[in-house]
């Protein structure tokens, strides 16, 4: 008969095993993520990981505080990244250069009158 500790033990270690897969593909993400976007969005992932860690812990050690730090992790992360949000939106568009929009034939002139 399989015991409820060790359905727990075999749980939590597939799920830190999986976790721990995911960080790594996610950090690869954060360095080789060809625009600012993705770098933002795969750090919030990082966070996200970060709390899966931490209640993995939590229930294989049934040591109930570490629910308080997940969530507090998840509250500092959340407004990370709203932050980093804010920062591309202030920025622009990122993607625009001079010589694409040449390219596309988007160039036009603004005229002072009205337009009909």
């Amino acid at each position: 008969m399989i015991t409820p500790a060790a359905i727990i033990a075999v749980a939590s270690s597939t799920a830190l095993v999986i976790l721990g897969l995911a960080l790594i593909l996610t950090v690869w993400r954060v360095v080789a993520g060809p625009t600012l976007p993705d770098r933002i969005l795969a750090l919030d992932m990082l966070t996200g990981i970060a709390i899966g860690f931490i209640a993995v812990i939590a229930v294989k050690t049934s040591f109930s505080l570490y629910i308080d730090i997940a969530i507090s992790l998840g509250l500092v992360g959340f407004l990370a990244t709203v932050a980093f949000a804010r920062f591309v939106l202030s920025r622009g568009n990122i993607k625009s250069t001079p010589s694409a929009s040449a390219a596309n034939g988007n160039t036009q002139k603004r005229s002072g009158g009205k337009k009909r």
